[in-house]
């Protein structure tokens, strides 16, 4: 399973009720796709999953299907830090129509790494025909998934990628050196993708690409045919977008930089907040600068 280069870690768009708006998900999904995204990742931490019902997230799933059928891929985040739980929605996503699952590492109660690995395995084994993708990203869960676990799990047949966002470049490197050339490995930040793009990656799990999708496309492109200096412009060109959609919990900056852009895809719901003064303050900065604002 190729799921492409950009992946976007598409938002949750809410009403002025704070209901899930389908509507605007179905429009924005359709955007996202004509503008440099491969596949769509819905129910992630950017679309708010934790606030999401079941029911809402699997409506969501049906919406985004509907709205790229043939033209994109569509990954949905279905982990969960119980192993049976993680099962029961996978499977139940898995009816849907979805090309793949993003399983996240349990969080909170901080599993060791054999625990990860038969979670994991386990998910991957009830969900046989489904390729999954590993999201590593241990600033949230609080704890790592050690590049030798990685590894193992790179033989489990339906288990084809990884959402590498640890920030440790090493760490990255020795994921690439332990595992097959068919198990892919996407950069989970933005600002680290040009990088790890130099250590074996193939693209980016990307919150930015709802802005700059093309531009991101361009970016991996270029360094995937020799073009490093260009590849080099383009990242740092876009570096200010990428550190100022994460001055604040993400997707808290990224719903305010859509409404800017005329995206009225909602706020976020509690506990996170709506931006500050001194959020919107940096994103009218960066937008402008980049000449993004309409």
């Amino acid at each position: 399973m190729d799921f492409g280069r950009v992946l976007t870690a598409m938002v949750s768009p809410f009403d002025a009720q704070g209901n899930l708006d389908c509507a605007m998900a179905e429009k924005l999904a359709a955007y996202l796709v004509d503008n440099g995204t491969d596949t769509l990742v819905v129910c992630g931490t950017t679309g708010e999953s934790p606030t999401l019902t079941q029911a809402e997230q699997l409506e969501l799933i049906r919406v985004v299907c509907a709205a790229v059928a043939g033209k994109a891929k569509v990954m949905v985040g279905t982990g969960s830090n119980s192993t049976a739980g993680a099962i029961d929605y996978t499977q139940k996503a898995a009816t849907l129509g979805v090309d793949g699952s993003l399983q996240v590492v349990p969080y909170y109660n901080k599993p060791p790494q054999q625990g990860l690995y038969h979670h994991f395995k386990t998910i991957a084994s009830a969900c046989p025909d489904l390729p999954l993708m590993l999201y590593n990203v241990p600033g949230r869960t609080g704890v790592n998934l050690a590049p030798e676990t990685i590894a193992k799990l790179a033989e489990v047949s339906n288990i084809v990628a990884i959402k590498e966002a640890s920030g440790n470049l090493e760490q990255a490197t020795q994921i690439r050196r332990l595992t097959p050339p068919e198990f892919t490995l996407y950069s989970g930040e933005d600002s680290l993708t040009l990088p790890l793009l130099s250590v074996g990656c193939q693209g980016v799990v990307s919150v930015a690409s709802h802005l700059v999708g093309q531009p991101l496309q361009d970016m991996v492109r270029a360094f995937a045919s020799g073009q490093i200096q260009l590849a080099t412009e383009i990242h740092l060109r876009l570096f200010p977008l990428f550190k100022a959609l994460f001055v604040a919990t993400n997707p808290i900056p990224l719903k305010c930089a859509l409404q800017y852009l005329g995206w009225d895809v909602g706020t976020c719901r509690p506990p996170l907040t709506e931006a500050t003064d001194e959020v919107r303050q940096t994103l009218e900065a960066v937008l402008n600068q980049l000449e993004l604002l309409p």
